[in-house]
């Protein structure tokens, strides 16, 4: 039985990015073409391969064992394109990308650019506490995602946040004593975004604990050491909400931003940034349906 690779591209764009619309999108087709594609990839398999439901779509089992094959069948026709029909486009981009945007598929999306790309060399800069934008304004970088504010201007937006005070269910406020925060070592967008708050606020506070890195924070409040600020959709069960009710302030509401240099850019620089808005895509929707 032989199977078109439109038909299983159209699969496993729909598994990535969780459903039709986006997977539309990355193919530039309309959502009811992809529909079909699934519905004749289906019939001719003679078994279902998506569960479809109106808040998620879920693989069946035969789904599961199908995604598997599909994905060595298209990465093998990569494998031949790169071989015989190389791309030209060569050189290195520099990708700033703060280390709590879309988690454990940022090496799925460098990868699926570097086999498209082989002979750019990407040069990546993970980090909460750098400050991206200023990089990307200073000719540093080429691409960045960068979080502001909600009603800044500029960059295409990527996804929409809150961001909250939280800290473990353990965690005791001292009595008679400034409130502890983990927080990044400036420049970072969220530090100054929790200083501005706290020092408007007026209350009695310090930095306790203060990390690079977001495993370092998140060990920092778990181990009932501090509070600090996450996006709320990076809640964990272990942890608690802080609010007006426990005498914090507010914060902002912001989104992550896709941001380029200024002139002449790669080709491929842009091929880089459709990657990342779709991803950005799928970790919303899966952020989200981790709240239904």
């Amino acid at each position: 039985m032989d199977f078109e690779p439109t038909l299983l591209r159209a699969f496993v764009a729909v598994c990535e990015t969780g459903g039709f619309t986006r997977a539309a999108q990355r193919l530039h087709l309309t959502q009811s073409a992809v529909s079909h594609q699934i519905r004749r990839l289906e019939e001719q398999v003679g078994r279902q391969l998506l569960y479809r439901t109106t808040r998620k779509l879920t693989l069946t089992e035969d789904g599961e064992d199908f995604l598997r094959h599909a994905e060595q069948i298209l990465q093998g026709q990569e494998a031949l394109t790169r071989r015989f029909h190389s791309s030209t486009a060569s050189g290195a981009i520099r990708l700033g990308v703060p280390e709590n945007f879309i988690g454990d598929r940022l090496p799925q999306l460098l990868g699926r650019f570097a086999r498209q790309y082989p002979a750019v060399r990407l040069e990546v800069s993970v980090s909460v506490c750098l400050d991206l934008r200023a990089k990307v304004d200073a000719g540093e970088l080429d691409l960045a995602v960068a979080i502001t504010r909600s009603d800044a201007e500029g960059g295409t937006v990527l996804r929409q946040t809150q961001f909250v005070w939280a800290a473990a269910e353990s965690f005791k406020r001292p009595q008679n004593s400034s409130l502890p925060f983990a927080l990044s070592p400036p420049p970072c967008a969220l530090r100054a975004m929790a200083v501005e708050a706290l020092t408007a606020s007026g209350i009695d506070w310090h930095v306790g604990f203060t990390s690079a890195n977001q495993h370092g924070l998140r060990a920092a409040v778990q181990a009932g050491l501090a509070v600090s600020i996450f996006a709320q959709e990076e809640i964990e069960p272990w942890m608690t909400v802080l609010d007006a009710n426990d005498g914090l302030p507010p914060l902002p509401e912001a989104k992550y931003v896709l941001i380029s240099k200024q002139g002449d850019q790669m080709p491929c620089a842009a091929e880089l940034g459709r990657l990342i808005v779709d991803e950005a895509g799928f970790w919303s929707e899966r952020a989200r349906m981790r709240q239904v």
